[in-house]
């Protein structure tokens, strides 16, 4: 059963007497943390704007979304993309193990889990910059000697005081030589070997642009095969060796919209699975159908991203309009 958009037992995890910012200074939203603490090269796609460490495993970090995002949305009207949320966790997690534990700059991380929920009070666009805040915890660190390698971080995601989101996210790290010899042939693979085929009309996922579509049709109903622009700004911000987990989820989504045949729903819930790197020398393809709907009305969609005949992986969005 796909659960409630906010568990309780996880709200209660971030709901401390009310308070916004519990003990010491506030929050602060003045300027960007530097793009190397969230592996991002463009100082305009750093979202996250203070760390601040309240106590043993526990954080708050400050973020600012943007009125509007080149890539992020609104791809609603009157909505920011879900997606700008799951973003800003990504920065969060990877923040907190640089600065909070020390992680090197030169580890490699590998994600093997990420949530996200959030409600549609959450995501509203008021014509102006939004500050929120991710009351953050660490669970079940794992430590090789003195260093983190691995743990995971949960989110409460708060604006005006009040709780609209949460996430999760499970990962590893390791140093750049183990993910030298982890990749292999692949370590010095780059996006434009992939095979561009046409894609679909973007009208059809909410976009206005080709470059920010990422599927194209397939002989196989309910299939469709992930394609990218590997000079995309966003989404290829920086060099990497695999398809990156966020263009894995926004595939995903994609293939959601056009199984629900509805643009504009917005995932306000997603729980993905990763158990293998995508790489870009062959074709993936993306699996999708509709499960039956949430609780509170949402379309629920499963997709499963395969490669060479495998699952890397898989996941379900809970869609709704907005």
């Amino acid at each position: 059963m796909v659960g409630t958009l906010l568990e309780e037992s996880v709200r209660r995890t971030f709901i401390t007497d009310g308070e916004s910012s519990p003990g010491g200074r506030p929050v602060d939203f003045q300027q960007t943390i530097p793009r190397n603490l969230v592996h991002r090269a463009a100082v305009s796609e750093v979202f996250v704007t203070d760390l601040k460490i309240v106590g043993e495993g526990q954080f708050e970090v400050g973020a600012q979304w943007p009125r509007r995002h080149g890539f992020f949305g609104p791809c609603a009207p009157g909505s920011h993309d879900p997606m700008l949320y799951a973003e800003t966790c990504r920065q969060a997690g990877l923040l907190i193990a640089h600065r909070a534990y020390g992680v090197s700059l030169g580890n490699a991380f590998i994600s093997d889990r990420k949530t996200s929920s959030i409600t549609p009070e959450g995501l509203v666009t008021e014509g102006r910059p939004i500050d929120v805040v991710l009351r953050a915890s660490a669970h079940d660190p794992v430590f090789r000697g003195k260093n983190l390698i691995g743990m995971r971080a949960e989110f409460g995601c708060f604006r005006d005081d009040e709780l609209v989101g949460t996430a999760s996210e499970t990962w590893r790290c390791v140093s750049p030589a183990v993910y030298r010899r982890l990749r292999g042939d692949h370590f010095a693979a780059t996006p434009f070997q992939a095979r561009a085929l046409p894609t679909v009309d973007p009208v059809l996922v909410g976009r206005d642009r080709e470059e920010d579509v990422l599927v194209a049709d397939t002989a196989v109903p309910g299939t469709w095969s992930l394609q990218f622009d590997p000079d995309h700004p966003v989404l290829f911000d920086h060099s990497v060796d695999h398809v990156p987990g966020m263009v894995l989820l926004e595939g995903a989504r994609q293939a959601a919209l056009l199984t629900l045949g509805d643009p504009y729903a917005l995932p306000l819930r997603s729980d993905f699975e990763f158990s293998a790197y995508v790489e870009f020398d062959s074709e993936c393809l993306l699996v999708a159908e509709e499960l039956e709907p949430d609780a509170d009305g949402s379309r629920v969609v499963r997709v499963v991203l395969e490669q060479k005949g495998r699952a890397a992986a898989t996941g379900i969005l809970a869609m709704r309009r907005s």
